[in-house]
């Protein structure tokens, strides 16, 4: 923190950089990444377990793209941040002038560690800000070669500082200290709460949070049913299932429920598992033991309270922390995998009657993170999708991810923005 205070004090070289002084340095440092992109690729499969993305599937592959992209385009930012002048009388100059915070202390979590690291500290670089990045304890590697990238794109020293740690001491400490001005901070929603109570007990320094999930996506029978398909399977599979905006909550209308139900589960069965070493897979392990039980408990509450296992249920044989992608039915609102964020490969499917009723439904959760609606009718499309409290609704797509699109929730999904 202190070397970051020291970068961004009025006069430093950091300070001194025009815009594009700064511009030039995120498209270098752009241009670094794509250079050892192979070498990311294979460091991010490493050290959280997702697969590469070979022929066509999700990967580290796809990660690094958008990471490149988030850098380049934040670059093109950093000119165009301007104020404005507010007529008052002809005595009088009045205008607003757009600032950087500070030191502004990024807490990311383990799904995604490279594009979580961009998606943090490129808006905040664009800006004139200094950076902390605190890692997940789970993942660090990626984030330390990308410190040093940024020493050879040649940023001034102190302008971006990463730390290694668990969430006590290390980020509890950049949250209380009083030299920081900004949180940003992606993870769970009980740690949300300490980051407000925190900014309140200290300095009372900003906080963006990007907090859990438990998305709902509607299969309305007006739908097509290959698109519902698609958007189901990638919605709830990719990263192992551990996306904070996964269609966990699969809200079927019932003139498709049975042939909606029958596809996704053979689709789900199908799915290829392995190491990021073993070719193109499509599910790699669990991030780590804990996350392997947590899932595994939540399968097991599952069946306990009622719900019907049609593929999967538990691990899959294969050496390390794999899970077989499952699939719940006859799953009601009160069950606690309704209700709860599983993290991991597990999908929950409902059948309904009405539009009035999965409106109702879908908005029955302390979440609002992100919602998918799929239906030929685009007015009805459009209509559920303003009624749905979420932060971003997809239509007949999802994971829609590009730089120029803002990501955030409602209610306990957090608040503010990133990217």
């Amino acid at each position: 923190v202190e070397a970051a205070k020291k970068a961004f004090a009025v006069g430093s070289p950091w300070r001194n950089l025009s815009a594009a002084d700064r511009r030039n340095l995120l498209l270098k440092l752009a241009d670094l990444v794509e250079r050892d992109r192979i070498y990311l690729e294979e460091v991010e499969s490493l050290d959280n377990g997702k697969p590469l993305g070979l022929k066509g599937n999700y990967g580290s592959k796809v990660d690094l793209s958008l990471v490149i992209d988030c850098y380049r385009y934040y670059a093109g930012w950093t000119d165009k941040i301007t104020g404005d002048t507010i007529p008052v009388d002809e005595k009088t100059l009045c205008y607003t002038r757009k600032e950087p915070i500070g030191v502004c202390a990024c807490i990311i979590p383990w799904n995604f560690p490279l594009l979580m690291q961009a998606w943090k500290i490129a808006p905040a670089l664009a800006c004139g800000n200094t950076v902390v990045l605190k890692t997940s304890e789970k993942t660090p590697l990626s984030a330390l070669h990308v410190c040093k990238l940024i020493k050879e794109a040649g940023f001034p020293p102190g302008v971006v500082n990463v730390v290694n740690g668990y969430g006590v001491p290390t980020g509890e400490y950049l949250a209380r200290h009083r030299d920081v001005s900004k949180i940003a901070f992606t993870g769970s929603t009980a740690v949300g709460h300490q980051m407000l109570k925190i900014s309140s007990e200290t300095n009372l320094k900003r906080v963006s949070l990007e907090l859990g999930g438990k998305s709902p996506m509607i299969v309305f029978d007006d739908a097509d049913l290959e698109t519902a398909l698609a958007t189901a399977h990638m919605g709830q599979f990719l990263n192992q299932g551990q996306v904070c905006c996964a269609s966990s909550r699969v809200f079927v209308q019932e003139g498709v429920y049975e042939k909606f139900v029958q596809e996704v589960v053979k689709r789900a069965h199908d799915i290829k598992l392995g190491s990021f070493t073993d070719g193109p897979v499509e599910q790699g392990p669990q991030v780590d033991k804990k996350q392997y039980d947590k899932v595994l408990g939540y399968i097991k509450k599952g069946k306990k309270e009622g719900a019907k296992i049609l593929t999967g249920g538990g691990p899959s044989g294969l050496k390390g922390y794999f899970i077989q992608p499952t699939v719940f039915v006859d799953v009601t609102d009160d069950m606690t995998i309704a209700k709860e964020e599983i993290f991991g490969p597990v999908m929950c499917i409902f059948k309904f009657r009405t539009e009035e009723e999965v409106i109702k439904q879908a908005n029955n959760t302390l979440y609002g993170l992100a919602a998918i609606i799929v239906s030929r009718n685009v007015a009805r499309a459009m209509s559920v999708a303003n009624q749905i409290q979420a932060g971003t609704v997809w239509i007949n797509t999802y994971g829609t991810f590009d730089s120029n699109i803002p990501f955030g929730g409602y209610k306990e999904s957090g608040h503010g923005r990133d990217k």
